[in-house]
């Protein structure tokens, strides 16, 4: 036999591998061949591919088992039991940049199904040779490695830490600074992922200059960009009044502000986390909000979209109203109220209805001239219908009763609650007559309107326990009026005069 033929024979082998893997890649990107190549034994016959000779081979499968491994656990499973990860390791640490993405990219798919699997990748000594592809010369290298580190971070703080210890920090602060809006945007989010988690993981972030870059690129064009970056500002500062003041200090006010009216839905919603994040901590961090026009651009925001988009601008008001008497006015003179009610009535989703009712709530629990605000927008009779309806969440019930106290409360506006005596259940009754009882003594007015739209009428209908907070008020209504109304007005008054006219003795001549 030639040598020629002899040659031709590794050449044939070498083909065949070649069409094999890249069969396999192609036919991995379709999710109704999983199970086929699964049960046909492919990942025994990849796994000796990635050591392969021949470079281009060697990356194929990677890329076939990235694919296969980003599928579902299960796969992801199968490559660390196939004793895959060493290899990979391996092949992080060559040469050959090709190698280095498609290698970073199985690790990415394997890491980003739990922390099980994600510790795996960490036991078998990756993040060090990870780390070290954030400094290679390769864009798409750092991409992927960055990828693979957020993935591995974002599940728990132990994780987290571990790709801190690394030495990731330092060096994905340099990658946002790098020219490729890709490779800006994963390590963005990889900083964001390692910062969720403590106040300690978000300090070393902050510690290695994140918060100035960061900021600067609220203003990038791209949205996926700006997601990210609004993402890792927000998951700083929710820890801490420190990382809050730090994050603000960057001057992100008021150009996050522009982000309210972005085009991207996403946007928008992670403007409105930002913000909410740093208005929750401090009366100074809202007010420095209001002055900056947050607080009507959120309102604007929320005004021009739907859902979950809405919700982190709604709990913002919330926040920003629950702190004082002045910056609950704030919300009330930027038109934050009708908005509210608005959501409360539309939207389909309980949580996005219990947020409105919480923040209503915390607007109206100050002064009467705050209840007042939120009682003309009839959300009362909406709050107590949500708090009894059946179909309401267990959350929303709740937070629609603790709403409706809180307003209830410090409400004098009389309109507003009258209806509730009709068909308020007895535990929210109590709070409805003991506001009665405190403004009728002192208003005539009141007083007349009460007798004439039936109140009284009503209150004397009601039966309430003898000695009773309940009873106490009714008495404390009645002693307002002379008795001969009182009695008037209770039940079975009209029999009683009728057995008086009935037993009436006319006087005869």
């Amino acid at each position: 036999m030639s040598q020629r033929q002899v040659l031709q024979v590794f050449e044939q082998y070498q083909k065949a591998r070649t069409q094999f893997v890249q069969m396999v890649a192609e036919l991995a990107t379709r999710p109704q061949n999983m199970e086929t190549l699964q049960n046909a034994g492919v990942m025994s016959l990849l796994r000796p591919l990635l050591l392969d000779v021949v470079p281009t081979i060697q990356q194929t499968a990677a890329l076939a088992l990235g694919r296969l491994a980003n599928y579902n656990v299960e796969l992801a499973e199968a490559v660390v039991k196939g004793d895959i990860l060493p290899q990979l390791v391996y092949s992080l640490a060559e040469q050959n940049r090709f190698s280095k993405r498609a290698a970073a990219f199985v690790l990415q798919a394997v890491g980003k199904h739990s922390p099980q699997l994600a510790q795996v990748i960490v036991d078998c000594g990756a993040l060090d040779t990870l780390v070290i592809c954030l400094e290679d010369f390769d864009p798409g290298v750092k991409e992927a490695a960055a990828w693979a580190l957020g993935y591995i971070a974002r599940h728990n703080a132990e994780l987290s830490q571990a790709v801190v210890d690394a030495g990731a920090v330092p060096l994905l602060v340099l990658c946002i600074q790098e020219p490729e809006i890709a490779l800006k945007r994963i390590a963005a989010s990889a900083l964001s992922d390692i910062s969720k988690h403590s106040p300690e993981l978000a300090q070393t972030v902050v510690d290695a200059g994140a918060i100035a870059h960061l900021a600067q690129m609220i203003l990038n064009p791209d949205s996926k960009l700006k997601n990210q970056v609004l993402s890792a500002l927000s998951q700083i500062g929710k820890h801490s009044v420190d990382l809050a003041e730090m994050v603000v200090e960057a001057e992100i006010f008021p150009v996050v502000l522009n982000c309210l009216k972005d085009k991207d839905e996403y946007v928008k919603k992670n403007a409105s986390t930002l913000i909410r994040e740093i208005a929750k901590h401090t009366p100074e961090l809202s007010q420095l909000i209001v002055n900056a026009g947050g607080v009507a651009a959120v309102i604007d925001c929320i005004g021009s979209c739907k859902g979950n988009i809405r919700l982190p601008g709604i709990m913002m008001l919330g926040y920003v109203a629950a702190h004082s008497e002045n910056l609950a006015m704030a919300v009330i003179t930027s038109k934050g109220v009708p908005q509210l009610s608005v959501c409360l009535s539309e939207e389909p989703e309980d949580h996005i209805k219990a947020a409105a009712a919480w923040a209503l709530g915390q607007i109206g629990k100050h002064t009467p001239e705050h209840a007042r605000a939120v009682a003309v927008t009839n959300t009362l009779t909406v709050l107590l219908s949500l708090y009894m309806s059946a179909e309401s969440s267990e959350d929303l019930q709740v937070k629609s009763k603790k709403a409706v106290k809180n307003i209830l409360q410090k409400c004098t506006y009389l309109p507003a609650f009258e209806p509730f005596l009709y068909y308020a259940p007895p535990n929210i009754l109590k709070h409805v007559l003991g506001q009665f009882s405190k403004i009728l003594p002192h208003d005539s007015r009141a007083r007349r309107l009460f007798v004439t739209s039936g109140g009284l009428k009503k209150v004397q209908e009601i039966k309430a326990e003898s000695g009773s907070l309940l009873q106490e008020y009714i008495n404390s209504i009645n002693n307002c009026y002379p008795e001969e109304i009182v009695r008037y007005y209770s039940p079975g008054y009209s029999d009683t005069l009728l057995q008086r006219v009935d037993s009436y003795q006319p006087l005869t001549h």
